[in-house]
């Protein structure tokens, strides 16, 4: 078996595990709460912190509850706070997110520099690619048109979220830690 096919594996296990799924909702319910105080710059420019237990439940749990905690984060985030019209590309975002942090910190030592890294692609491939493409397909405005204002915000916050991000998952390997320790 591949090292792939056992994160999926293992990452599948968890979702049997009572344990897990009471962790995973509270993750979908901190991210639910950190969807209400997003703050809009501009029309096609927010902020928000709701990816952040997205990305810890993805790491605890692996990708396949990490895309789980996503899916759900998004659809209730949108139920509770409706913001225009439901767009599905948002949904597959999040997903990605818990599937990217799932695959890389998964049964993993934790790392700035694999934070680092992570958040990086993170932020080329979703933020920067897929959020600019979903902006342009929702508003019909030109792709590199958005591009450019959302690259500045994203390389002006890169630090506070990469920050935020390593001070959670440092302390989701604590909870870890403290849930391996209960089971056995």
């Amino acid at each position: 078996m591949t090292k792939f096919q056992e994160i999926l594996s293992s990452s599948k296990e968890e979702m049997k595990n009572t344990n897990s799924i009471a962790l995973s909702g509270m993750f979908i319910a901190i991210s639910v709460v950190l969807s209400l105080f997003k703050i809009d710059l501009a029309p096609t420019i927010q902020i928000s912190f709701a990816s952040l237990p997205i990305a810890a439940g993805g790491m605890l749990f692996g990708p396949m509850v990490g895309a789980a905690i996503g899916i759900i984060s998004d659809i209730l985030g949108y139920i509770v706070h409706p913001s225009g019209f439901y767009f599905p590309g948002f949904t597959l975002n999040a997903m990605l997110i818990g599937i990217i942090f799932g695959f890389i910190f998964y049964n993993r030592k934790l790392s700035l520099r694999l934070v680092i890294i992570t958040s990086i692609a993170v932020t080329v491939i979703i933020n920067w690619g897929l959020t600019t493409l979903w902006l342009s397909i929702m508003y019909k405005n030109a792709f590199f048109v958005l591009l450019g204002a959302r690259i500045i915000k994203n390389i002006i916050l890169f630090p506070i979220d990469t920050s935020l991000l390593f001070g959670v998952l440092k302390l989701v390997k604590k909870i870890e830690f403290f849930r391996n320790k209960s089971v056995k």
